[in-house]
């Protein structure tokens, strides 16, 4: 039944969240001629209406426009906004931050289903259209793929529809409507609305048109609806392609046909067969025969040609849908792709762009599939809503497994703070949500169910558990028995464990997940959120990807997430940067929450993708010095379209280098025998380095990419330490002591109790002294287990401390000044740093610390100066390139590169602890003229981290335009730094093993050295 007359009162109406809107259908392309549907491109019978609309905003429905529908009212004098695009991204309102609170949660004493009368923005947009050639005879349809959160629809004046879910297409006919020559359409997008509460995600609060709009006519036959399989027989070999069509056609009655043709991907045709629709539908099964099958390893893609015919067999309508030929099934508890055990490398993804919100382009899309393939990750959890059709059709041509998830959470109703309170959870049971939150999960299956890179509906998200949602997953399977159905909430109540077919769980520990897999579990594991990725994160992942191997029923995980939610902004000085929840002036908020990356919001990549990438490889490379074990843990594809490369190097100078052809079948090993030659090294260390990488280009990588690497590292006795030959001479005064030889000349200052200077050729290398240091700047993970406050004992044993005793000690050709220091908030905690300076300069440090019972652990044991900010090259020998900690050195090999000093800190949203690298051997600091100190790890490696800015300084930033302008390069040598992290980061501590205890003993040490 059409309904004519619009209420406000549907807003805050669970039972009324679409007014004559079409039903959902399959997101197919067609066209005029078959020729027009193999080219796949453009439609002619689309049209969009993407660009500028004219635009008034509001605060609440009483201050709008009410008629601005009318043909009457006129909007000349209007603000204009581009479609798609967010509201307050283009000047009107501000956008807003929160995880799971609601966007009103302390300003308005609201609970379901009501909403906000006095804030709730409307956008009134208005677009003047006239019909394109070609759509005047035909029936006119106007298609919303996302609009947030409700709107209403007029057309010269009438009302045409109301729809509420901001991420499936909302689509209505607007014949009856339209006018000859100018027509206008009116579109009322409020912020609140029932669907608000459905929609309770982690993401910025926008709202607008934020996804395309356009136009389109149909012919006179045509397909409504398609849904497409290509399924496989238990051999996995042969395939049948099953297609349901159904026909909406103008002339009730008409006979018509379908031939269908199956082309595989050089366009030969693969089986074909023609048959008539019966009361508008058609179902046809096609004998494909033996089939390349579809994976995301090898995203193969068959193309089926529907060709509609009229009475007389004349075409009127031609389709083009890829089909990719797969069986997704649960074998013996065990998710299984084609036969095979799967495994998900996975990451859950907003859509985001810096600057425009959700507001995605295909650009976008197409660089986040590039960076996913090219740092091995295989699947893609749409969090925590359908995405735009264009990523289903990337992710089955690039091959991404895809967990497609409706869009549903309302994660405020039932967790606060932490604490679990479901006394007024929505949807939980009440059948007043059901239809609601049924047609989301309706529109979201209708839609994409043709894509075959997805292979599990998702129920939503942190939503609890309920009559409703397991409505949701049972109308899945029946609907579409050819996948499995997920829901995490059943964590919570198991009377609903059914909603899901695997258990899944977000941010359990491994030692939890082992408890679930140790004992006799029914289900399969996966980790449908896990590595929660904010800041300096990431840490232990390897403890997550080993359970792989050890529990055949843990199948792998998504990290939370892929890309960081931050805006760009400018500050006060016209500077842009990078903003996050409560710079918007956004209250309330969570902050810089948002910032939970693997990829910074600009889309470069953050160092934390380097031990993604290594953990998540399907090859494992395994040097020695007779050759490269090379494990394919592949389940489809060989390596023939890669090559081997290896090298053996000494102290990061290449001895050996070489490269071939490896041709190992999946998911079966092989030993490669290489005759590296046997270096003659007395000390010191060689290191074995394999890789394979791409022979040629492809659609996400170009030839020579690393696809996977392994280092075995050979120590062949201890590094001898610089020799000198020098004299020295010995000052010492009431004061100072110095020790001075050829060409320099180093002062231990009493009064100061360090070093106070350090001079090569003239050039000073000590601006402010070493001391000791116990305290990194906390990153977002040390602030979510409360760092600071059991910890800041250590913050302020790092500002002050007393130097309680200064000794001199003379040998034939060195001098040595020890220096003693105690803290008044440490106890029992001794430190000593003892400088041992030779004839030619060099200066042995040796630090040691004397521990303590009772007092928390050490986030770092270091020596830090500084220099002058001329000193800003640095060239290491060392574990990298990217920045690595204990717990998140996996994917860091050991290296030589050079990076400037301004390079070495890592952007986080909220200035941290950043740049590290441990298992360092040598650091030369220089300037640009190649002058500057060496500094050589002695015994054992050390960790080692230069930077603009002091620990002190990171810390009481709060953006990184808030640090201060740059005098000096800070040098900080760690003999241990605890691990980052990454388990979650609201209360998760680092692993024990990566962790400090305060009661050890410790030393380290390490030369200084003149580079002239």
């Amino acid at each position: 039944m059409t309904v004519n007359q619009p209420s406000l009162d549907w807003l805050s109406n669970p039972g009324t969240f679409k007014v004559n809107r079409l039903d959902a259908h399959s997101d197919h392309r067609y066209y005029a001629t078959r020729q027009e549907a193999l080219v796949n491109g453009p439609m002619k019978m689309r049209h969009s209406l993407n660009g500028s609309w004219k635009f008034h905003y509001s605060e609440n429905p009483s201050s709008r426009p009410a008629l601005f529908f009318s043909t009457e009212y006129s909007t000349t004098a209007w603000s204009e906004i581009q479609v798609p695009g967010h509201i307050q991204l283009q000047g009107w309102g501000n956008p807003q931050y929160v995880n799971t609170m609601y966007p009103w949660d302390g300003l308005e004493d609201l609970r379901p289903p009501h909403i906000s009368q006095d804030h709730n923005p409307v956008g009134s947009y208005v677009k003047t259209f006239q019909l394109p050639k070609g759509f005047e005879n035909d029936p006119v349809y106007i298609s919303f793929q996302g609009v947030e959160s409700a709107f209403y629809v007029w057309l010269n004046g009438k009302f045409v529809g109301y729809a509420e879910d901001s991420f499936t297409p909302s689509e209505f006919d607007l014949t009856p409507y339209l006018a000859e020559g100018e027509n206008k359409l009116a579109v009322e997008v409020y912020q609140r609305s029932t669907g608000g509460w459905l929609e309770d995600q982690d993401f910025w609060r926008f709202s607008g048109i934020f996804r395309e709009v356009y136009l389109y006519t149909v012919p006179k036959l045509h397909v409504r609806d398609l849904a497409v399989r290509g399924e496989l027989d238990r051999t996995y070999k042969q395939g049948t392609l099953v297609a349901d069509l159904q026909l909406d056609s103008q002339v009730q009655g008409a006979p018509a046909s379908a031939k269908l043709e199956l082309l595989d991907a050089e366009g030969n045709t693969v089986a074909e067969g023609v048959q008539a629709f019966h009361e508008g539908r058609l179902r046809l099964e096609l004998n494909a025969g033996e089939v390349r099958t579809w994976s995301a390893e090898q995203p193969y893609l068959y193309q089926l040609v529907i060709s509609v015919l009229d009475e007389q067999g004349e075409l009127t309508e031609a389709i083009v849908q890829k089909v990719g030929f797969r069986r997704f099934e649960m074998i013996d508890k065990i998710m299984h792709l084609n036969g095979k055990r799967i495994l998900f490398k996975g990451v859950n993804r907003h859509e985001f762009n810096v600057r425009h919100g959700r507001a995605i382009s295909k650009e976008d899309m197409l660089q986040d599939i590039v960076i996913m393939k090219q740092n091995n990750i295989n699947a893609v959890r749409t969090s925590h809503y359908p995405n735009q059709s264009l990523w289903y059709e990337l992710c089955d041509e690039y091959g991404l497994y895809v967990i497609d998830e409706m869009n549903l959470e309302t994660h405020g109703s039932w967790q606060k703070m932490g604490a679990v309170e479901p006394s007024w959870n929505i949807p939980g049971s009440l059948p007043e949500w059901n239809d609601i939150v049924m047609d989301r999960a309706i529109s979201m299956l209708e839609r994409d169910k043709n894509h075959p890179s997805i292979l599990i509906w998702s129920c939503g998200n942190e939503s609890y558990v309920g009559e409703v949602i397991l409505n949701c997953a049972n109308y899945f399977r029946e609907a579409d028995p050819g996948r499995l159905v997920h829901y995490e909430g059943v964590f919570y109540d198991r009377n609903y464990s059914a909603t899901s077919d695997m258990e899944s769980r977000m941010y359990a520990k491994p030692a939890d997940i082992e408890a679930y897999l140790n004992d006799n579990p029914s289900k399969p594991y996966i980790s449908c959120e896990y590595m929660h990725a904010m800041g300096n994160s990431v840490g232990g992942m390897h403890k997550y990807t080993e359970l792989e191997s050890k529990y055949p029923m843990y199948q792998g995980g998504f990290i939370w997430d892929f890309i960081d939610q931050s805006l760009i902004k400018k500050n006060r000085y016209g500077q842009e940067y990078l903003a996050y929840g409560g710079d918007f002036d956004d209250r309330p908020t969570d902050y810089s929450f948002c910032g939970n990356g693997i990829v910074f919001a600009d889309r470069t990549i953050t160092p934390k993708m380097q031990e993604v990438k290594f953990l998540y490889q399907n090859v494992k490379l395994v040097p020695s010095a007779s050759g490269v074990r090379v494990i394919n843990e592949n389940l489809f594809t060989g390596t023939g379209h890669l090559k081997l490369e290896y090298q053996l190097s000494y102290e990061g100078q290449v001895l050996f280098s070489g490269q071939q052809d490896v041709d190992v079948p999946a998911e079966s090993e092989t030993f490669v025998p290489i005759q590296f030659p046997v270096p003659d090294i007395a000390s010191g260390e060689y290191v074995l380095d394999a890789a394979v990488v791409l022979k040629e280009d492809t659609i996400w990588a170009k030839a020579g990419h690393e696809v996977a690497f392994g280092q075995q590292i050979v120590q062949a006795g201890q590094r001898p330490a610089p020799v000198a030959t020098g004299s020295i001479r010995v000052v010492e005064g009431d004061v100072n002591i110095g020790v001075m030889g050829n060409g320099w000349t180093a002062i231990f200052s009493k009064q100061v109790g360090s070093l106070a200077s350090l001079r090569y050729s003239g050039r000073e290398m000590i601006t402010v002294p070493p001391m000791p240091l116990f305290w990194r700047a906390t990153t977002d993970n040390d602030k979510g287990y409360a760092q600071g406050y059991t910890g800041g004992v250590w913050y302020a044993a790092s500002l002050a401390r007393k130097c309680t005793g200064v000794t001199l000690s003379k040998g034939e050709d060195t001098a040595t000044v020890t220096f003693t220091y105690q803290f008044s908030t440490l106890p029992g905690v001794e430190v000593t740093i003892a400088y041992t300076v030779d004839g030619e300069g060099h200066v042995r440090v040796q630090s040691a610390y004397k521990g303590a019972e009772g007092l928390p652990e050490l986030p770092i044991f270091a020596v830090s100066f500084k220099t002058t900010a001329d000193y800003n090259q640095t060239e290491w020998f060392a574990m990298g390139p990217e920045e690595n900690y204990a717990d998140r050195v996996h994917g860091a090999r050991l290296t030589t590169f050079k990076r400037k000093v301004e390079e070495l800190p890592s952007r986080y949203l909220v200035p941290q602890e950043s740049g590290n690298r441990t298992g360092v051997r040598s650091l030369k600091l220089t300037d640009a003229k190649g002058h500057g100190i060496h500094i050589q790890a002695l015994q054992s490696p050390v960790e080692g981290n230069v930077s603009p800015y002091t620990a002190m300084e990171l810390e009481n930033a709060a953006h990184v335009w808030e640090l201060p302008s740059v005098h000096y390069t800070v040098v900080t040598i760690a003999g241990r730094q605890m691990g980052v992290g990454g388990d979650d980061s609201w209360g998760a501590p680092v692993h024990p093993e990566y962790r400090i205890r305060a009661e050890e003993d410790m030393t380290f040490e390490f030369t200084i050295s003149p580079l002239n």
